[in-house]
């Protein structure tokens, strides 16, 4: 069967990799976004979707657009049979839609969590279940046709970075299972009294206060690596684990001081803290930071 695949992080490029690896798909071409200017030096960096692409000589495209009039014609240019799409980060207009059926891997069991940050979303609100959802694409946003879902166990420590890998393994099975079977399922319509949506993560979602420490840690799971999770002070909490859910307390309060952590106090909760980062400063022990800001047991951290 012959494929255009659209997507552009990691997650995409892991589906990618086993459709190129699986005997009966044959990639015709791939959607990814333009390349982008990274780090300090802002170097004009590839999507790694493309990287691999052009490693097994496939035709890309990266289209600053998608619905622009040239773009759309060149693809319906383009035979095939599916269009799969894995977080590709645009839009697809409706001639596209119309093309070939447009199947979409989405990180969560829909309608839950329509939107960018499905996999965050299911760690801030401490879910025990996730999963990936394959559906028919639409003009609106995650509202298409469900064809089928696969489900994921959370444990409820689990960290976004592991969850994301987690999922990835889930979409590849997912991905080619719908492919392959795609004529013996049925669609079915979502149900939209259960929709839900999440929105994209910025930097300014990683504030954290101590007033609840269960909702400050579900956020330390689910934005650690980026944004991370930081203090009015600008003082990121780097190491941290849930000490207490319920206990009523002083928020910010040093209450227990170890060889290598503190555990400080929430309006609802405690955590146990392990590492740091002072603003403009290097990560470093939350006993090297005390202990140079001479804190000590009942003092605020924050």
């Amino acid at each position: 069967m012959k494929i255009i695949f659209m997507g552009t992080p990691d997650y995409a490029e892991k589906i990618l990799e086993s459709l190129i690896a699986t005997e009966e798909m044959d990639i015709v071409a791939v959607y990814t976004q333009p390349d982008k200017p990274v780090g300090r030096k802002k170097i004009m960096t590839p999507p790694v979707v493309k990287t691999l692409a052009l490693k097994n000589e496939i035709q890309v495209y990266q289209p600053n657009r998608l619905r622009d009039e040239a773009v759309v014609t060149e693809l319906l240019e383009i035979a095939c049979d599916y269009i799969v799409v894995a977080a590709y980060g645009q839009i697809l207009p409706l001639a596209i839609l119309n093309h070939a059926p447009c199947i979409n891997l989405h990180a969560s069991i829909l309608p839950q969590y329509r939107g960018a940050s499905p996999i965050q979303q299911t760690l801030l609100n401490d879910d025990k279940t996730t999963g990936v959802t394959a559906m028919l694409m639409e003009e609106g946003l995650d509202s298409g046709d469900i064809l089928k879902i696969a489900s994921l166990d959370v444990p409820k420590d689990m960290m976004v970075e592991t969850l994301f890998e987690a999922l990835t393994e889930v979409a590849i099975d997912l991905t080619i299972d719908v492919l392959q079977n795609f004529h013996s399922y049925t669609p079915r319509k979502q149900k939209e009294s259960d929709v839900s949506y999440c929105k994209k993560i910025s930097k300014k979602d990683g504030l954290v206060s101590f007033d609840d420490a269960h909702a400050l840690y579900n956020k330390y799971r689910a934005f650690t690596p980026w944004p991370g999770i930081y203090l009015e002070n600008g003082m990121k909490l780097k190491k941290i684990v849930l000490v207490d859910k319920c206990a009523l307390g002083e928020s910010g309060k040093i209450i227990e001081i170890h060889k290598d952590n503190v555990v400080v106090s929430c309006d609802k909760g405690a955590v146990r803290i392990f590492s740091v980062q002072p603003q403009s400063k290097k990560e470093m022990s939350v006993i090297a930071y005390i202990n140079g800001k001479r804190l000590g047991l009942d003092d605020r951290l924050s």
